[in-house]
């Protein structure tokens, strides 16, 4: 018979940032009980997901194993861990399990999707615990960028787990629970198997500075400032929105909130209690009305996205505002590796305005949420795990952090999405590797990464398009001459002719050479008609398009 053995299975968030999800399961092989640990989003962008809304884990190995998942944990209310919930819940159709402020923002998320937010049970912080089959799981509260974060801690037949979820070591969050190294250190006492940890900041060798530390830097700039003061941070980082606002509000400016993600995390803030006060803000209607050297708009889109407030504000107006000349506008955020193109448009952008723009290259205006080097050791430290196994970063976060954890005198085991690995016995051992991708949501769909669907839009726009149509009659005879339309492509070739007529040209002279065997073989004569349409681009403009090929037969 068997032995039962404890199981950890990354599918997202090891070795990448972004789209986390994570399975712990424990029994006999094959029939382990599972729990998933968070269900996050990434963002698309125009060179490799062109159109796509939202990118996250493909699920297909836990849909298929669903019988034998207990429940899901979400460790906090940032996207990459909590962004997915509503659009993977028909698969799973599970308990939902957060914290207060996690929970609200995941229920509004079902509600959004018409699914029952009765579904997301709310959990108080450590030492409460949830028991989900063999797992018993409490959430230990952790500093981070976004209220009522929390570690998981995993009690299972086999040992303890801590799953650090994303977090920093701060003394003084100004929003949320600072770090509380005697309530970590108590939850080591016991012994931990393994400490699943955030590797975001493992490059970055200086101890973490504290939230409380940006406050006064802001209020400074706000207070010097002339014109009409604009900043943007992430929304979900409420510390950082009320800090923005106080400055505002001591500088005798009008707050005003824009962006619906600002709005909304303020709002949950509130009714989850993790804010009790927050400065007045005015409508955008009202601040129209305001002097512009009285106005601070706090916006979405720190990280360029397209749509939020930012971008709009840089390419014109955003809801009856406009910035001029003089102006100031803030990036209290750092900018994620992939979205420096998108910011930095941006900022040119609001720089041909006349708009004076202050972003972090000075670190005064902003401090990371994650974790730096010598936090994680203290970490390692506090907790004495046996094993550390790097989650949340690309493989050179996860390397690094594994040898980190190995100069300290732990084993340090890099497993990246798709690794399974069997954690029971005193050396950590690859049990299994699972097939992972992405899930994309395009438009009100969830295409898989193997579907083809962005592979094509791709093609299309490196390429262009054509589409040739062919009218054939009862006798299997061209119709007149076929015809071609183009799209993204020039219309003039190195024949100085219109490319659409040479095209067609050619396709002509084919389809009138062609013997009956091929006109009557649909497969065939639209293999010949694409091969010479793009053989025609490629002789006239470099290029072979996609081509759709339409045959009409006259029965």
């Amino acid at each position: 018979m068997s032995r039962e053995r404890l199981i950890y299975l990354p599918l997202g968030g090891a070795g990448e940032i972004g789209m986390n999800a994570y399975v712990y399961g424990y029994g006999k092989p094959g029939k382990e009980r599972l729990i998933l640990v968070d269900m996050g989003v990434a963002f698309s962008d125009m060179d490799t997901t062109p159109g796509v809304d939202l990118i996250w884990a493909d699920i297909s190995w836990l849909r298929e194993n669903v019988d034998r998942l207990e429940a899901v944990f979400i460790t906090h209310a940032h996207e990459d861990h909590v962004g997915a919930v509503a659009h993977t819940y028909d698969q799973l159709r599970k308990p939902i399990h957060a914290r207060a402020f996690t929970a609200n923002i995941a229920r509004r998320k079902m509600s959004e999707l018409g699914l029952p937010e009765q579904a997301v049970q709310t959990v108080s912080a450590w030492p409460e615990q949830v028991q989900a089959g063999p797992f018993t799981v409490g959430f230990l509260p952790v500093s981070h960028s976004v209220p009522e974060s929390a570690a998981l801690v995993i009690d299972t037949p086999a040992g303890r787990i801590v799953h650090s979820g994303d977090f920093k070591l701060d003394p003084s969050p100004v929003v949320g629970e600072a770090f509380d190294p005697e309530l970590w250190g108590s939850v080591g006492k016991s012994g931990v198997r393994a400490l699943v940890c955030d590797s975001t900041n493992v490059f970055s060798p200086n101890p973490g500075r504290s939230e409380s530390e940006v406050g006064p830097e802001i209020e400074k700039l706000v207070a010097g400032a002339s014109g009409m003061v604009v900043a943007t941070t992430f929304a979900s980082n409420v510390a950082r929105v009320r800090t923005l606002a106080e400055a505002g509000a001591r500088a005798g400016r009008s707050v005003v909130l824009l962006g619906r993600a600002m709005r909304r995390m303020i709002e949950a803030s509130m009714e989850t209690g993790v804010l009790t006060e927050f400065p007045p803000v005015i409508s955008p209607e009202e601040a129209q009305d305001i002097p512009r050297d009285h106005l601070m708009p706090i916006v979405t889109g720190s990280q360029g996205e397209r749509r939020a407030a930012s971008a709009q504000l840089a390419r014109g107006k955003y809801r009856g505002l406009e910035l001029a000349e003089g102006d100031l506008f803030l990036f209290s955020s750092k900018t994620i590796p992939g979205n420096e193109k998108e910011v930095i448009r941006i900022i040119n952008q609001l720089s041909e305005k006349g708009v004076d723009v202050v972003d972090d290259s000075s670190g005064r205006y902003h401090v990371s949420g994650h974790a730096n080097r010598p936090d994680l050791a203290r970490v390692h430290a506090l907790i004495d795990p046996q094993m550390v196994i790097p989650m949340h970063g690309e493989h050179r976060h996860l390397r690094e952090h594994a040898r980190l954890a190995e100069a300290g005198g732990r084993q340090g085991v890099v497993a990246v999405n798709g690794t399974m690995l069997d954690l029971s016995g005193n050396a950590p051992k690859v049990a299994a590797h699972v097939e992972t991708g992405r899930t994309y949501l395009d438009g009100t769909v969830q295409v898989g990464a193997l579907d083809g669907v962005i592979r094509n839009r791709i093609r299309m726009a490196l390429n262009g398009h054509v589409t040739v149509t062919v009218i054939l009659d009862e006798e299997d005879e061209p119709l007149g001459e076929p015809w071609c339309d183009i799209m993204g492509l020039p219309e003039i070739g190195s024949s100085k002719a219109p490319l659409v007529d040479v095209m067609e040209e050619d396709l002509n002279q084919f389809l009138m050479r062609s013997n009956q065997k091929t006109l009557r073989d649909d497969d065939r004569l639209e293999e010949a008609l694409r091969r010479i349409a793009r053989q025609t681009a490629q002789a006239e403009i470099g290029k072979k398009p996609e081509v759709t090929v339409v045959i009409s037969r006259m029965r």
